[in-house]
């Protein structure tokens, strides 16, 4: 086999965070013997990492990592740390390291965004109405300034829901390292659109549920 299985039609998401919290580890663990079972993995966590990268990348591009992502994990599975019992952290690492090889792509998508206030990338985030892509004009020029590490910092906590030290885990580095980088994101985001009318709601959309 040399990929991941399909996702099974039809599977309903069962349980919730610490139910994936206490099975994720145990699930890629039983995968090494019987491959099928990663299918419960993908079945889990594709639709949000599809989400994330579409709001990145566009729905075209996000069908694609999601892909890459799961064929990566499921290859390299056996060097799993088990000890984090939730996957979300790796999988989300590795889309953020495939969305970074898109890196200009994004970046051009944002300035097209932010100067014209439609990009064909920009209408497939999260079904926006026109007036919702208004809004985003300012906030994408934000997002198109801030350096590549940043951006993914900034979008992992805001748009991912992921905590600090998640995003520590998904990037490989320092907690420490996380919150400078989301310090400064932050800070240049507010620069950004501190002149601008749709300031308000434009920086809601870098408000995790979390934090509301």
């Amino acid at each position: 086999m040399t990929g991941p299985p399909p996702a099974r039609p039809g599977t309903e998401h069962e349980g919730g965070s610490e139910d994936r919290a206490r099975d994720d580890a145990d699930v890629i663990t039983q995968s090494l013997d019987e491959p099928e079972l990663f299918a419960g993995l993908y079945d889990r966590h594709a639709p949000d990492i599809h989400r994330y990268a579409a709001r990145r990348l566009g729905e075209g591009a996000a069908d694609d990592i999601t892909a890459e992502t799961f064929l990566i994990a499921f290859r390299t599975r056996d060097r799993y740390d088990t000890a984090h019992r939730l996957a979300r952290p790796w999988l989300y690492g590795i889309a953020a390291n495939l969305i970074g090889k898109h890196r200009r792509t994004e970046v051009r998508a944002l300035k097209a965004l932010a100067r014209t206030g439609h990009d064909p990338v920009a209408a497939s985030w999260s079904d926006r109405s026109d007036d919702r892509l208004a809004v985003q004009a300012p906030l994408a020029g934000a997002l198109a300034s801030l350096s590549p590490g940043d951006r993914h910092v900034l979008l992992l906590v805001a748009w991912a829901d992921l905590g600090y030290q998640e995003v520590a885990d998904a990037l490989r580095i320092p907690l420490g390292t996380v919150r400078s980088r989301l310090n400064r994101a932050r800070r240049k985001v507010r620069e950004s659109l501190n002149t601008d009318p749709a300031f308000t709601s434009a920086e809601q959309e870098l408000t995790p549920s979390w934090t509301k």
